[in-house]
C-alpha cells in the first residue's frame, strides 16, 4: 500500500480496502524540509509499517530528503543495493554509517598498537566498499578510549597518525570519516573524543579532506553547551551534524535547546549536508510518530 495514502487515512482504518486502494497515490507529496533532516529506521514504523524500505517511502512522501543508518557495514549486499536503488529513485542522500564498530568501545587509538591499527584500517577498506554501495559520502569514526598509562599529547600523537592513515583510504574515493565527540557525563564515560575544539584540533592535524567532525548537538548540548558559537568556531572542519533534545535524547521540543534557531543558523550559514536524527521519541505508538512529524515541521518553521 502506498505509504502517503496510508497516513491519509489512518483515521478512518474501517473505511473498505477497495475504496482506499483506489485513492492511493493521489496525495501529492508534503513540501520538502529547508535541510536535509535524516530519520533512522523504526522512527516511523508505526505509521509506515514494519517493511523497512516501506518506511523510507513513507518518509519521502513526508517531505525527508536523506536517510542515516549507523549499521549499514553490517547489512547485506543484497539489502544495501536494494536501499540504494530506492533512495536514488526517491531523491533520498545516504547519511553517516559506522566505520568502526569493533574499533571504537577500546584502546585501539590511543595506544598506536599495530594489530590496533591494521583492524581499523580494515574497517576502512570494508566501509569504502559499502559506501560505493548505498552511495554514501560520510562514515562516522568514533576513535576509541583512552587509557590512564600514557600522557594524552602521545595518545593524541596516535590517534592523529592512525585517522592519517584511515584518511589515505577514504581520500582518493572522494569520502570523509567524521569524528564524533561523545559526551562524558551521561552516556559515553572514559572516550578519547568528548569536545568540539579537540575535535577540531584533531583535523587540522590530520590535514585531509577525508577528516572532518560530526557535531551531535545532543553529546555537546551536555559536554560544553554553547552551541551555536562553537559551530561557527568549527564550521571550516564540520561536515554532518546529529539531532537529539537534552535531557531525554528525543526530538526537537522535548528539551531544553532551541532547535529552530539552531536550524535557522545552520541554514543561514549554507549547510548543504545532512543531519542526522540520531534520538528516539518521546511517545510510543502511532502517536510518537506524528509527535516527531510535527516536531520536525515546528523546527524547520523558519
Amino acid at each position: 500500500m502506498d505509504r502517503r495514502h496510508f497516513l491519509a487515512t489512518t483515521a478512518a482504518a474501517g473505511a473498505a480496502a477497495m475504496s482506499a486502494t483506489a485513492s492511493a497515490g493521489s496525495a501529492p507529496r508534503a513540501a520538502p524540509f529547508k535541510l536535509a533532516y535524516a530519520p533512522h529506521f523504526g522512527m516511523f514504523s508505526n505509521l509506515a509499517g514494519a517493511d523497512r524500505l516501506d518506511e523510507i517511502r513513507f518518509a519521502a512522501d513526508q517531505g525527508f530528503t536523506a536517510w542515516e543508518h549507523n549499521g549499514m557495514l553490517g547489512e547485506t549486499p543484497e539489502f544495501q543495493d536494494q536501499f540504494a536503488k530506492l533512495t536514488d529513485r526517491l531523491g533520498i542522500r545516504m547519511g553517516v554509517f559506522v566505520v568502526n564498530p569493533s574499533t571504537a568501545w577500546g584502546a585501539h587509538f590511543v595506544e598506536g598498537k599495530p594489530d590496533s591499527r591494521a583492524q581499523f584500517l580494515d574497517e576502512c577498506r570494508r566501509s569504502v566498499e559499502c559506501a560505493k554501495r548505498v552511495n554514501a559520502t560520510w562514515m562516522t569514526v568514533v576513535p576509541g578510549t583512552l587509557v590512564q598509562h600514557l600522557e594524552i599529547g602521545y595518545q593524541t600523537a596516535n590517534v592523529v597518525d592512525q585517522l592519517r592513515a584511515g584518511a589515505e583510504i577514504f581520500e582518493p574515493h572522494g569520502l570523509v570519516m567524521v569524528l564524533e565527540p561523545l559526551n562524558p557525563w551521561r552516556d559515553h564515560a572514559g572516550m578519547f573524543l568528548s569536545k568540539i575544539p579537540q575535535a577540531f584540533e584533531v583535523c587540522r592535524a590530520v590535514n585531509s579532506p577525508a577528516c572532518k567532525i560530526l557535531f551531535d548537538m545532543y553529546h555537546q548540548q551536555i559536554t560544553e553547551g554553547n552551541l551555536i558559537p562553537n559551530i561557527d568556531l568549527a564550521w571550516s572542519e564540520t561536515a554532518y551534524f546529529q539531532i537529539g533534545d537534552n535531557p531525554g535524547r528525543n526530538e526537537p521540543g522535548t528539551g531544553e535547546i532551541n532547535y529552530r534557531n539552531i536550524f535557522k543558523h545552520i541554514h543561514a550559514k549554507g549547510f548543504g549536508g545532512i543531519l542526522g536524527m540520531e534520538h528516539g521519541k518521546s511517545k510510543g505508538a502511532a502517536e510518537g510518530d506524528q509527535a516527531l512529524l510535527d516536531a520536525y515541521r515546528q523546527a524547520d518553521d523558519f
